[in-house]
């Protein structure tokens, strides 16, 4: 029994032992500059709190707000001006349409002038040969007149100088300008219709290609017709661009004309009938429907602006049926023009982008081709640059002083 418990004793013994030497060791892999004792965490200084004073010290009493002094202004009451939410936008007043084309002439001249200026170089030569009129035909074919027109304009070009002999520079310009004059055919009906003879608005539907700038055109026109005293309605009729709506929305309101509108990617005709019917409401002069961008190779696209014609045409008929024509795309211009005439009955062309092209000649062609007049042509970026068109201020502009 004894020997039991002093080899007991001798393995509780070993065991401290060994225990210390492990501690021991520990104790020693600890690197010197470990503290020995439980360190001291140091809190940061509190930050300020708002409404705390930098210079007041933290025990003093809360001051109320009416113990609290407003800066010096001077003697001088402070205004503060609050927005006001919801406010209307303000209302412009655009300039009359009347004599616009002759403002903008300088504009359209800038673009225009390499053409007359060209064909007045041509007809100066001293001698008017074959090869010459070759030449004033090539000028007037890329100038986009087409081939029908230019053939006539040379033919009576080279008969009127061959009886006139003796040929100065103004007896050209007036001669070139007389000619260029008759080829637009001044005595066309140019006027805008805005007046439907009944009780209902007039209604004017604007259709074109995909870029032609109808949206815009549409808000440029109602501010035109702003201009002339005419109360509108918009039909934002083009369904299927997000921004269509909202663009036209903003020509609207810009002028304190109301904008009609349905959901995206809902019916356009049903939009156009119910632009019609608050127009007729609200007793307006004229309703502006603007339609969808669509090509002109698209079958089921150009039956769908058919359907527009139609259910618009339940209220009463159009009275205008405007086609936006891009004037940079010349002849391209034509087939576009051909189909959508198909389509809708055309009563009047737009020519936009005529001040960024020296393609004049494509008013010219167009008419010629549709057999009806260019009544408008945006002439650069400024909600005022939509403009009747008018024959004589548009030569002038083309061939210079």
């Amino acid at each position: 029994m004894e020997t039991v418990i002093l080899v007991v004793v001798i393995a509780l013994v070993a065991i401290g032992a060994i225990g210390g030497l492990v501690v021991g060791s520990r104790k020693k892999k600890l690197p010197p500059s470990a503290p020995s004792s439980t360190p001291t965490i140091t809190a940061p200084p509190a930050e300020p709190h708002v409404g705390d004073e930098a210079e007041t010290p933290r025990d003093e009493p809360r001051r109320t707000i009416e113990e609290v002094g407003l800066p010096d202004s001077g003697g001088a009451p402070v205004a503060v001006e609050e927005p006001v939410l919801g406010a209307p936008p303000t209302i412009e007043i655009p300039e009359p349409s009347a004599g616009r084309l002759v403002r903008l002439r300088a504009r359209l001249a800038r673009s225009q002038n390499a053409l007359g200026k060209g064909l007045l170089t041509l007809l100066s030569r001293e001698h008017l040969d074959d090869e010459t009129w070759e030449e004033i035909e090539d000028t007037l074919l890329a100038a986009d007149v087409g081939v029908a027109p230019t053939h006539e304009l040379v033919e009576r070009l080279r008969e009127r100088v061959r009886v006139l002999g003796t040929r100065t520079p103004q007896e050209l310009r007036t001669l070139l300008r007389e000619e260029l004059v008759l080829l637009l055919d001044p005595e066309s009906d140019r006027v805008v219709k805005t007046e439907s003879g009944l009780d209902t608005p007039a209604v004017v539907m604007v259709v074109g290609v995909n870029g032609t700038g109808k949206t815009t055109t549409t808000g440029k026109l109602a501010r035109v017709l702003v201009a002339d005293g005419r109360s509108v309605v918009l039909g934002a009729a083009d369904t299927f661009r997000a921004a269509a709506a909202d663009q036209l929305q903003t020509w609207g309101e810009r002028v304190g004309a109301r904008t009609v509108r349905g959901p995206e990617g809902g019916d356009p005709a049903s939009v156009a009938f119910d632009a019609v019917k608050e127009g007729i409401a609200e007793g307006a002069d004229v309703v502006l429907i603007d339609t969808a961008g669509r090509l002109h190779t698209k079958t089921g696209l150009m039956d769908e602006l058919g359907k527009v014609k139609r259910v618009v045409e339940k209220h009463g008929p159009l009275d205008e049926v405007l086609l936006v024509l891009d004037a940079t795309t010349g002849q391209n211009g034509l087939v576009q023009a051909r189909v959508f005439a198909e389509v809708v009955d055309i009563t009047g062309i737009v020519l936009t982008k005529l001040d960024g092209t020296a393609k004049g000649g494509i008013v010219i062609a167009v008419q010629r081709e549709l057999g009806v007049p260019v009544k408008l042509v945006g002439l650069g970026e400024g909600p005022d640059d939509l403009a009747p068109f008018e024959p004589e201020a548009f030569v002038d502009a083309l061939i210079g002083d």
